[in-house]
């Protein structure tokens, strides 16, 4: 039996001896493609066109909500695209001649069935203008006005729904 210890214990050693040779290691440079969005070729005599509409069936911000912007933006003639999980808004800035309503409404339903896009509307402007604070907006969002201290108005960095409007 002691001898048996002795034999599996010198197997080990040489095993590990001969295992953990230092071999030279040989480096690859590996060219990688990055996260960042590569800059995309905008034609400066386009038209553009600003549309605003509102995506039902998102679940979460990282998964759902940043998946569809990614395939927005991924789209030929798309200037800019933001997705607000939280208004469940997709604002989007694009070329007439290349991308229309439609194939905007295509491409987020092609990226899951469960998504929907309802209220298409082309804009002048992305709807993210400041309001009054409600009685519905809780939390440290709000400030008082100096002047008259019963009237609450959001604060410039607030980011939460109670302190946007939608553009009628």
């Amino acid at each position: 039996m002691k001898t048996l210890k002795h034999f599996l214990i010198l197997t080990l050693i040489a095993t590990f001896t001969i295992s953990c040779k230092n071999k030279n290691a040989e480096v690859k440079t590996v060219e990688v493609e990055t996260a960042t969005e590569t800059t995309k070729a905008l034609d400066p005599n386009a038209t553009y066109a600003k549309a605003e509409f509102t995506i039902e069936g998102m679940t979460c911000a990282m998964g759902c909500a940043a998946q569809i912007q990614k395939k927005i933006t991924k789209m030929d003639g798309v200037k800019s695209a933001k997705v607000d999980f939280d208004n469940k808004l997709a604002m989007v800035e694009y070329d007439e001649a290349k991308v229309t309503p439609a194939s905007l409404e295509e491409t987020v339903v092609n990226v899951s069935d469960t998504y929907s896009v309802h209220d298409m509307k082309t804009v002048d402007d992305f709807s993210t203008a400041k309001k009054a604070c409600g009685a519905d907006c809780k939390g440290n969002c709000c400030k008082s006005d100096k002047e008259n201290p019963k009237k609450i108005a959001c604060k410039e960095n607030c980011d939460k729904a109670c302190c946007t409007k939608k553009a009628a």
